[in-house]
């Protein structure tokens, strides 16, 4: 080295190179190998030992990975070693994946089948239809992996969605279930609710046999149509009972008393689902002849109905004249009047194989579906001259609105899924709901369905009515439909609760307002006129679906509540269940001296079956019950 030299230079003088950084890394590489020359002989062999094995123990750590690997496919395949592999050897692999996934999943096919044969040994042959609505356990089978609840389901309880339109259903039975068995089991809840219903049957039979309605109070009676309308519509809640004695009343009755010869208007809605619906729910419990030939006389006397200028059906005719009309209170009818009977006349075509009743509601069902609408959302009246909507009429899920959606969902069930159309109708309904009507009260954000006043302006309104929507809603999630529609129908069962929980007299008022201001300290506003009890079934009915999809115990519990709500405001001593004025008087609810036949065919007959455990008991995919809560069966052909 010479002594002053630039840095520069003394790396280039000892180095011998030019390149300042080619320099530095032979520098680098020349004291390496000044190192390695000091080291011992025994040092140098230690060393390259130690390298040897670590080579060999890392070879074996990546073969020992990637041979772990080879029995996991992740979403695009085995990378890493695609990565080694020219085009046509990653081809065949990604085919071996192919096959692979579909063997697996034949082979968790078959091992559905089989569950649901080992399951079912009467059922020897698969089955098409909608999904099954039996007990919770039961709900999933047939449904494909990617069914199973994930987190924000389990945290509303809900149960496991439907594979598809084309599951395959696991149905309880094919044989006749025996509603009079002398074995057949009940609770003690059953067993007091059947009490009501014989203690309201004692005081009808009593002061009223034969005669349409009941007033317990005054122990008289009155006609709307004089067709026994309260035994016509009860007899099938007697059959699902097991009350045997009050059943052979009732048919006894129908066989030597009933007739339909009446020079009397009768509204075609009401006669269809009450008279129609309880004659046909009879007849399938039973296969009772007897009911279905007077079925068939009452539906003969129905059709003038469908001879209007339009499409759509007048809404009274009388049953001896066949002169049918509108209303007599003005021109139009009620749009859910016109579109609430199709589920009967369809059956009545199914039993009968008469193809008219079918076809006459299959054409107002197809002019409903060809009208327009605000997002799937209908006006409550409509003209029967016309076939037009009234645009300026209210929009609501209440009363003149409300089974026009229900059926939209029941016809698409009842004819197995085929009438594509209905189901569309339905969902732009359900979309139309959340677009226009889902609210939340203040303070504690009861969800509920309000109103459109003359199609526009918001209410918070809501009827006691609207609560048969969170059942359907439940009724259509557990038939294939999205999440969130069994998301709203929890949210709205329990404000159907609240409006009974929050009453002194734990029973509902016929209408409410829900509070939309913040820090209001309750939610719901009742109005003195809207303040009466009807003895009505609709929270009572979704109660029962939800129970029935969901198991979940709450829905009990709240139904025996307003079950003891009913026997304590409602009960007349020695004579049956009254209305009464006012759900907010417990010391004066004040009877309004009426027992609607639907108290008997549908509020008793849901609670019943809330509390059964029998699967086999009007499963919920062999029946859809009408909007009196008569079953109807569901054909799949």
């Amino acid at each position: 080295m010479i002594e002053g030299a630039p840095r520069h230079n003394q790396m280039t003088t000892i180095l011998g190179f030019d390149d300042y950084s080619n320099g530095k890394e032979n520098k680098k590489r020349q004291s390496l190998i000044r190192v390695w020359k000091r080291l011992s002989s025994l040092q140098r062999s230690v060393i390259c030992f130690v390298l040897l094995l670590g080579g060999i123990s890392a070879l074996y750590i990546v073969n020992s990975v990637r041979q772990g690997r080879t029995g996991r496919w992740t979403q695009d395949g085995p990378r890493e070693l695609a990565d080694f592999l020219d085009s046509k050897e990653r081809q065949k692999m990604e085919q071996e994946k192919r096959e692979y996934i579909q063997k697996m999943k034949e082979k968790h096919a078959q091992q559905q089948v089989m569950e649901i044969v080992k399951k079912n040994k009467e059922n020897t042959k698969r089955k098409k239809g909608p999904p099954s609505g039996n007990r919770g356990a039961k709900l999933g089978q047939g449904a494909d992996m990617d069914q199973i609840p994930d987190e924000k389901e389990r945290q509303l309880n809900l149960p496991p969605k439907s594979a598809g339109d084309d599951l395959v259903v696991d149905q309880a039975s094919d044989g006749t279930y025996d509603y009079f068995d002398p074995q057949r089991q009940y609770s003690e809840k059953q067993k007091a609710i059947q009490d009501a219903f014989k203690f309201a049957w004692k005081g009808y039979k009593q002061h009223a046999w034969g005669h349409d309605e009941y007033h317990p109070i005054s122990k008289s009676h009155s006609e709307w149509f004089g067709v026994g309308l309260t035994i016509v519509d009860s007899i099938d809640t007697a059959i699902i009972m097991g009350l045997k004695d009050e059943y052979l009343e009732a048919r006894e009755w129908v066989d030597k008393s009933l007739t339909f010869d009446k020079n009397k208007d009768v509204n075609l809605f009401e006669i269809t689902i009450r008279a129609l619906g309880g004659l046909l729910s009879a007849y399938h419990l039973t296969k009772d002849e007897v009911f279905k030939t007077k079925a068939r006389d009452l539906g003969n006397r129905l059709l003038p109905c469908f001879k209007s200028p339009s499409k759509v059906p007048f809404s009274d005719v009388n049953l001896r004249t066949g002169n049918a009309h509108p209303p007599r209170w003005g021109p139009d009818s009620s749009t859910s009047e016109v579109t609430t009977i199709q589920l009967e006349f369809r059956d009545l075509s199914r039993v009968t194989k008469d193809t008219r009743y079918e076809h006459a509601i299959d054409v107002v069902s197809e002019h409903v579906h060809s009208l327009p609408k605000t997002d799937g959302l209908v006006p409550i009246f409509i003209n029967a001259n016309t076939g037009s909507f009234r645009n300026s009429a209210t929009i609501t899920f209440g009363a003149r609105g409300d089974s026009y959606y229900e059926y939209l969902l029941k016809q698409w069930i009842q004819t197995g899924k085929k009438k594509d159309y209905l189901k569309k109708d339905y969902m732009a309904a359900v979309g139309g709901i959340k677009a226009h009507l889902l609210r939340e009260s203040e303070p504690n954000k009861l969800l509920y369905i309000g109103e459109l006043l003359g199609g526009r302006s918001f209410s918070p309104k809501m009827d006691h009515l609207v609560c048969f929507m969170p059942g359907t809603l439940a009724l259509g999630y557990q038939n294939g439909l999205p999440q969130d529609h069994m998301e709203i129908a929890i949210k709205l069962t329990r404000t159907c609760y609240e409006m009974y929980n929050k009453m002194p007299t734990k029973l509902s008022p016929e209408i409410v307002y829900f509070n939309q201001a913040p820090g209001s300290s309750d939610d719901l506003i009742v109005k003195p006129l809207d303040a009466h009890n009807l003895l009505r079934p609709e929270t009572v009915e979704s109660l029962f679906y939800m129970y029935r999809f969901t198991r979940d115990k709450k829905y009990r519990e709240w139904g025996w509540q307003i079950f003891l709500a009913f026997m304590k405001y409602t009960k007349i001593d020695g004579a049956g269940f009254s209305s009464i004025n006012n759900v907010k008087s417990p010391s004066n609810p004040g009877y309004k001296d009426k027992l609607e036949s639907f108290f008997l065919a549908e509020t008793l007959k849901y609670l019943f079956l809330l509390f059964s455990d029998d699967p086999k008991l009007i499963p919920l995919d062999k029946f859809v019950f009408n909007s009196e809560a008569h079953p109807l069966p569901i054909y799949t052909e």
